[in-house]
């Protein structure tokens, strides 16, 4: 399998994630996205007429969207990874990977605002994301009522890893993820997974942050 990859794209950082976790061998093709802006040239447009990336390649087979990548490569190799079992939980993974989107676009857009200068409204960008956060933040409280660590059951899923990456690389649009120590605790449960690999700029929080059980965290 190839992948034409950006290291600094969180929706790159997926696939990459996820294979790494899975132990799959993925062929890395670079991509010069920017500044040189590859994605948009003939060969990839060749490949992806919406000119994005990440782009996946597997024999006659290209996928173009992340989620439909991470679906893939967990079909293959951890089908667990899918969420299947209960109705429920196939529900909620495909309820979180649809939420992914949202975080993609708002949290996603500030970054790209901040760290790119990429055109956009700021203030109404992380607006938005300050409302997934909370909404995220909503939803992983509530699974820890039922006793589980992650978004669809007591194991890591591909939901997981579809939301992880923009959550971490919050900061880099001007939004803090001190508020929320349900999400603090999600991303130390999926650091701890094994095979898990870095992203430039996705900081060792559990390094840098007390435990948000910890008696002297306010919450």
């Amino acid at each position: 399998m190839k992948l034409y990859d950006y290291i600094l794209s969180p929706s790159c950082y997926k696939i990459r994630l996820m294979a790494a976790i899975l132990g799959v061998k993925l062929e890395i093709r670079p991509v010069d996205f920017h500044p040189g802006a590859e994605h948009r040239g003939p060969e990839l447009l060749a490949l992806n007429p919406a000119g994005s990336i990440p782009i996946l390649e597997d024999g006659d087979l290209v996928l173009t969207e992340s989620c439909a990548i991470l679906v893939y490569i967990a079909a293959q190799s951890a089908p667990e990874w899918l969420g299947t079992g209960t109705p429920e939980k196939a529900a909620r993974v495909q309820q979180w990977l649809s939420f992914s989107h949202r975080l993609t676009a708002n949290l996603g857009g500030a970054r790209l605002h901040e760290m790119l200068l990429r055109p956009g409204n700021i203030e109404t960008l992380q607006a938005q994301g300050i409302a997934g956060l909370r909404e995220l933040e909503g939803g992983l409280f509530e699974q820890s009522l039922r006793g589980m660590r992650f978004l669809a059951s007591n194991r890591a899923t591909i939901a997981d890893i579809a939301c992880f990456p923009y959550v971490a690389l919050a900061p880099d649009g001007g939004v803090s993820l001190d508020f929320y120590p349900s999400i603090r605790l999600w991303l130390r449960a999926i650091r701890s997974l094994d095979g898990f690999i870095e992203m430039p700029g996705i900081h060792r929080l559990h390094e840098l942050k007390p435990d948000p059980h910890s008696a002297n965290e306010d919450g």
